[in-house]
């Protein structure tokens, strides 16, 4: 009897809503929010992993306790995937793909093992939590505008004075200011796409940020020069980008 009724459409289907007023997200357990290596995602892991893909009450109940446990070992309560407003960035190194064919694997590792270097330290010294690492390029994000841009420009100085096998990487950063929803340990949405345009947008060398970040900024130190004709697939028409650095 309790097999039969750990699968009716009913009693399935009531654990289901119990989720909807749980902390969390309440679909907890789908591909996209177990990516990642917080104890809740691997044990997710593990129930996709036993191969009852059927639907049970027991499934359910068991993501229900693991949706809870992940909201609060997050610290994020509420509707699922919101997120506080958070700084992103993107970083990547310019003309790496074209080098890499004349330089070779193994350089190029040696090269990627360096920059990782450089650039890890910076952002989780600053306060920031690397999201993904995008082969020649990372995401991150930062409790505040301030805390990205200033390990940005830590980033680029550091680099500047790095050498591969006679090779001198350069590196892009744009940061963007948003509400991007949370999914797992991974960002969504529109403020990650435009995060990525302005970092694609930025030169060699070069930190650019969006006007949302601009405005959270301690400007005195910095020279902040407004970029002309800035239009990227995905970002706002209006939207204005400028390139900082530090003042000389």
């Amino acid at each position: 009897m309790l097999k039969r009724g750990n699968r009716r459409p009913g009693v399935v289907n009531a654990v289901r809503a119990t989720r909807e007023i749980l902390p969390g997200d309440p679909r907890f357990g789908d591909e996209l929010s177990r990516t990642g290596d917080r104890p809740a995602q691997v044990l997710a892991r593990h129930l996709s992993d036993l191969g009852d893909s059927g639907e049970t009450a027991i499934r359910e109940a068991t993501l229900a306790a693991l949706q809870v446990f992940h909201a609060l070992s997050d610290k994020v309560g509420g509707r699922p995937g919101t997120a506080d407003v958070v700084t992103i960035l993107f970083t990547d190194l310019v003309g790496f793909s074209a080098w890499v064919l004349e330089a070779g694997d193994e350089l190029a590792l040696e090269l990627l093992r360096a920059v990782a270097q450089i650039v890890e330290p910076a952002i989780t010294n600053r306060g920031g939590r690397i999201v993904k690492r995008l082969g020649d390029g990372h995401m991150a994000v930062f409790p505040s505008a301030q805390a990205g841009v200033d390990a940005a420009l830590e980033i680029q100085a550091a680099i500047a004075s790095a050498e591969i096998g006679g090779h001198r990487p350069r590196l892009r950063a744009g940061l963007h200011l948003g509400h991007p929803r949370k999914l797992g340990d991974d960002y969504l949405g529109t403020d990650v796409n435009i995060a990525a345009r302005v970092g694609a947008a930025a030169r060699a060398g070069e930190v650019l940020v969006s006007d949302a970040v601009l405005a959270e900024l301690e400007t005195g130190g910095l020279t902040v020069k407004r970029r002309r004709r800035f239009h990227a697939k995905g970002a706002p028409r209006d939207m204005v980008v400028f390139s900082v650095s530090r003042a000389a």
